[in-house]
């Protein structure tokens, strides 16, 4: 139990941030200057880049054959990318976010501001890598910034909707946790995962990912969110990078 309790760690402490966030938010959030917000935005993605290139460096003990782990990771984002691409992934998220906001949008704004929140915090990239880290690892650091970033923006979204921003914390627990705990159950199968390098090669390919979320933020901190990463393009990396190594073992 104690073990499960560790595996989903993160997302525990993303639950608290966004309970914490409306709370504050209902009370303050909606006097909050948008200048403020911006250079919130730039802090975090200034953080989430240092951490997130941190984490890549994992990749340094990656090797898949001949390939080191740079190489790797290198030909993994490519074919990931352009797997992601011709999948439309980028779009096919957006276009489940805006479906279920149509769906439910009629419903006033504390349904307005769950369904809103819930998007925001529950697709995207940084959810589905930080939970598979954490599940596999033990390593919450992650989640941990995304809560920063998720609680500031509950801060930001209960000003304008109220409290409905709290009761994300449902799909939150729900996804992420589920996502932990599939990852916990694979890891114990894994003769010693900290050092497999299948589990290098994810977490070192999704240091890259969240590096991309970090410019993200910046980009948002300045007023160009139009430039961005697209991120939710590269996703099929965190499969393809441990294939590779399997597939080029024996090389």
């Amino acid at each position: 139990m104690l073990d499960l309790v560790a595996r989903t760690s993160g997302t525990w402490i993303n639950v608290a941030a966004v309970a914490a966030g409306t709370v504050v938010g209902a009370g303050v959030g909606a006097r909050l200057p948008e200048r403020l917000g911006r250079t919130l935005m730039q802090v975090l993605g200034l953080v989430t880049l240092l951490v997130e290139l941190g984490m890549a460096r994992g990749l340094d003990g990656v090797r898949a054959g001949p390939l080191p782990g740079i190489i790797l990771a290198l030909v993994s984002l490519a074919l990931g990318a352009v797997v992601g691409e011709l999948l439309g992934i980028e779009e096919r998220l957006t276009a489940i976010g805006e479906a279920a906001r149509r769906k439910v949008g009629g419903g006033g704004r504390f349904t307005e501001g769950f369904v809103t929140a819930s998007l925001l915090f529950c697709i995207g990239p940084m959810a589905i890598v930080g939970s598979i880290q954490n599940g596999l690892t033990l390593d919450a650091q992650t989640l941990v910034l995304k809560s920063s970033l998720d609680g500031i923006a509950a801060v930001a979204l209960a000003g304008v909707y109220g409290v409905g921003v709290g009761l994300s914390a449902l799909p939150i627990l729900l996804l992420q946790g589920g996502i932990s705990v599939a990852a916990a159950a694979f890891a114990r199968l894994l003769p010693n995962p900290a050092t497999d390098p299948r589990v290098l090669a994810v977490g070192g390919a999704g240091g890259l990912l969240l590096a991309g979320i970090g410019v993200n933020l910046l980009l948002s901190g300045v007023g160009m969110e139009d430039r961005r990463v697209r991120v939710g393009s590269m996703l099929p990396v965190l499969v393809i990078a441990p294939v590779l190594v399997v597939v080029l073992a024996g090389w």
